[in-house]
């Protein structure tokens, strides 16, 4: 007795699963669509409220007025804040890469205690009062600074350790001599204190012009360094087996996060956690690879700098609340709440 046999199922084309690579890019493409929703946001809303129209004119039709000046003042505290947070977020990138520690940000080598050293030393012994005078003595220090620790950490000999004790070290010493000179002369205080908090209300297409070569600089070299950066984060006897050159990877990283941190921080003060945060918020989604970690930071350092920013003029008006100081209020309470639910990735 025959018996049919079932037929034959047809061959369907099973749909391929998208990728790791795919799943990221689009996730950075959704990134950058984002941050040039909080570009226009940071345009449009301020401590005066000006019409879809009134913003329009400002940017396409300038024509003096009081309104389009407020819009080119606008654009001009965005683009810096585009710039600094880029920078803010590769540094710490670069840093906690470096120094094989998640939780590492652009103050552990003493890059911000330098630039604060340095700018409180041109008010009380220069007589330096503008704040284009401040950013190039800011950069100095900051790059003086992370000289100084490559020097103490051992230089060819250089450690994740050394350099994190070398940076600890100098920045006591630096904050303690801050914090004497501001005691003891009242107009470095008085001046001091709105430098110290971080803004970007202060900004000019002076200061931009001022920075925009260490920042470019900065960056180039920092998206450079993404392969031998993952080498390094592979411990020293690892990274030496795959060929990385560790001195040279290493002293190239402290370059380009003292050109970043440095004129970041010259022309908005020390902000705090942005470099902290993103990276370590990036690094939970992406993995430990640097060469996607580097370019989602710059991408979204940007978005939380810029949208404190916009939340600091908002919820003071007519006054505001520099950035410096939301970034702190906002992104300690959620860094702490991400820190608790999810395991710190390992470098």
């Amino acid at each position: 007795m025959l018996v049919d046999s079932p037929p034959e199922p047809r061959a369907e084309t099973a749909p391929v699963p998208p990728t790791r690579w795919a799943i990221r890019s689009l996730g950075l493409l959704a990134s950058v669509a984002v941050l040039a929703l909080v570009v226009l946001a940071s345009i449009a809303i301020g401590a005066k409220a000006l019409s879809p129209e009134q913003v329009w004119h400002g940017l396409f039709h300038d024509t003096g007025t009081y309104d389009d000046v407020v819009v080119g003042d606008r654009i001009s505290r965005t683009v810096l804040g585009l710039l600094a947070g880029a920078a803010l977020g590769l540094a710490g990138a670069v840093l906690q890469a470096l120094t094989r520690n998640p939780l590492a940000d652009p103050g552990i080598l003493g890059i911000n205690a330098g630039a604060s050293a340095a700018v409180v030393t041109a008010i009380t012994f220069f007589g330096v009062t503008s704040l284009s005078g401040y950013v190039w003595f800011a950069f100095a220090g900051a790059a003086v600074v992370g000289a100084l620790v490559w020097f103490l950490g051992g230089s060819r000999g250089a450690t994740p350790v050394r350099l994190a004790l070398a940076g600890t070290a100098i920045s006591a010493a630096l904050y303690g001599y801050l914090q004497a000179v501001m005691i003891t002369d009242d107009a470095a205080l008085d001046k001091m204190r709105f430098w110290t908090v971080g803004s970007i209300a202060s900004a000019t297409d002076a200061t931009i012009t001022q920075v925009l070569p260490f920042l470019v600089t900065g960056t180039l070299l920092a998206l450079g360094l993404a392969r031998p950066l993952n080498a390094v984060a592979m411990g020293d006897d690892t990274a030496r087996a795959l060929g990385a050159n560790l001195p040279r990877t290493r002293a190239l990283s402290m370059v380009a996060a003292t050109l970043l941190c440095g004129a970041a921080t010259a022309a908005c003060g020390p902000i705090v956690f942005v470099g902290l945060m993103v990276p370590h918020v990036v690094r939970s989604f992406t993995g430990p690879d640097m060469r996607w970690i580097l370019p989602y930071a710059t991408v979204l350092s940007p978005v939380l700098l810029l949208g404190a920013d916009v939340l600091g003029r908002v919820v003071a008006r007519p006054a505001e609340i520099q950035v410096g100081i939301v970034t702190a209020v906002v992104g300690g309470p959620v860094f702490i709440f991400l820190v608790r639910r999810r395991r710190t990735t390992q470098l």
